[in-house]
């Protein structure tokens, strides 16, 4: 921890900590409250926003900025990803092959949805249309990355304040996408009594109603070196793609590194025990995206919000809407209105208003407590993280020339 005239600096070993400690918070919270457990909310979720209200009460109480070094939360999303890949099947693919599509193009029509969302609210606030799609699909669909990517866009476009507008969309979007997505799949799993088609292991965690099963310090260190290879493998595929022009976010090439061994192995080395769907892989992949979720919502600065507040909440809460009702009554039943649909809808509005990683988490904690859904946790990663920045820069152009 450093003390500056800039503030308070926490060090890389002590965020990790303090995410640990907010993720443990968010669990006896849910403990305490069962409400929150029983509408699918991730526990690193509410612990994370507890810490981050705290941390915002102390900046007003002191006018003494705290922010976290974030690099160890980076390589943990390597590692929760690289899980998803080692727990992907190409035989899934046979069966998500129609949901893929089905979801990549109800996300183009989204992003296109959300725009239009934007840039009407905007204007019913009497605010720029270009502020409209900084609060749609670049700040909403886009994230954080995003928003700061496009600002400098929109300040040549007249919008002098967009990083500062992209960011407090971005964050606000977060939080809905964490607190929405959950109930959208338990409306629709309660009311159409689902059931999951598929009775393997999670790829990600326990079931709650289910005693965790027995696993042993070689189980553990047998997957983390699978891990490790993975991600190996990854990062070779991810400097391939560089040179290529064809540059892919690292998480997403350790993914593809998971997927082939996985899916390699079997064929040509079937003596070789590979963890796949393994109970220690979906621990590992628990408790990485855990921390990883925790420690980005806790270093959330919300107190640089507080200027924008008023027009960006406007925004984002209806985009909070438009999504719910796009999710729940559009693309479950575009998907087929089965279990495998509603776990997909609630990783959708993850990524519509949030990330990847809040998709699968919001999926987690609907599988954790309903029962796996390889389909979702396979076509998701796929449209959140390959798909949607080309296919939203080029709606995000389109609107700009009309503008």
């Amino acid at each position: 921890m450093e003390w500056s005239d800039a503030g308070i600096q926490i060090r890389p070993f002590l965020s990790v900590t303090i995410g640990i400690v907010a993720l443990f918070v968010g669990r006896l919270l849910h403990g305490r409250f069962t409400k929150l457990r029983d509408w699918h909310i991730p526990e690193a979720v509410t612990g994370g926003l507890v810490f981050s209200l705290a941390i915002g009460a102390f900046y007003l109480a002191t006018k003494v900025p705290v922010s976290f070094d974030l690099t160890a939360r980076d390589i943990l999303l390597i590692y929760f990803f690289t899980t998803i890949g080692m727990n992907a099947r190409l035989a899934d693919l046979r069966i998500g092959g129609r949901p893929l599509v089905v979801l990549l193009v109800a996300t183009v029509l989204f992003i296109v949805l959300q725009n239009v969302t934007g840039m009407s609210v905007a204007r019913l606030v009497g605010l720029q249309p270009a502020v409209g799609l900084i609060g749609g699909s670049v700040s909403q669909i886009g994230g954080h990355g995003t928003a700061i990517a496009w600002a400098p866009t929109f300040v040549a476009a007249g919008v002098p304040n967009a990083l500062e507008i992209g960011i407090a969309c971005a964050t606000f979007g977060l939080i809905l996408a964490s607190a929405l997505g959950g109930p959208v799949a338990k409306s629709v799993i309660e009311r159409y009594r689902l059931e999951p088609a598929s009775h393997e292991k999670l790829a990600v965690g326990v079931e709650f109603t289910k005693e965790h099963q027995p696993m042993d310090a070689l189980a553990f260190l047998h997957s983390i070196l699978a891990l490790h290879l993975s991600a190996l493998l990854g990062i070779a595929i991810d400097a391939g793609l560089t040179r290529a022009g064809l540059g892919l976010p690292l998480f997403v090439s350790c993914l593809f590194g998971g997927l082939i061994l996985s899916n390699l192995l079997p064929l040509v080395a079937p003596r070789v025990s590979w963890p796949s769907r393994s109970t220690a892989v979906a621990l590992i992949a628990e408790v990485t995206l855990g921390v990883f979720l925790a420690m980005s919502l806790m270093s959330m600065q919300l107190w640089t919000l507080a200027d924008l507040a008023l027009p960006v909440i406007a925004i984002v809460a209806a985009q909070g809407l438009v999504t719910y009702l796009f999710a729940r009554y559009a693309l479950f039943f575009a998907l087929g209105a089965n279990y495998d649909a509603a776990v997909t809808a609630a990783g959708f509005v993850g990524y519509g208003l949030g990330a990847t990683p809040t998709a699968i988490a919001n999926m987690t904690a609907v599988t954790k407590h309903h029962g796996p859904s390889p389909v979702a946790f396979l076509i998701v990663p796929l449209v959140a993280a390959v798909f949607i920045d080309l296919v939203n820069a080029i709606v995000l152009r389109t609107f700009l020339a009309r503008l």
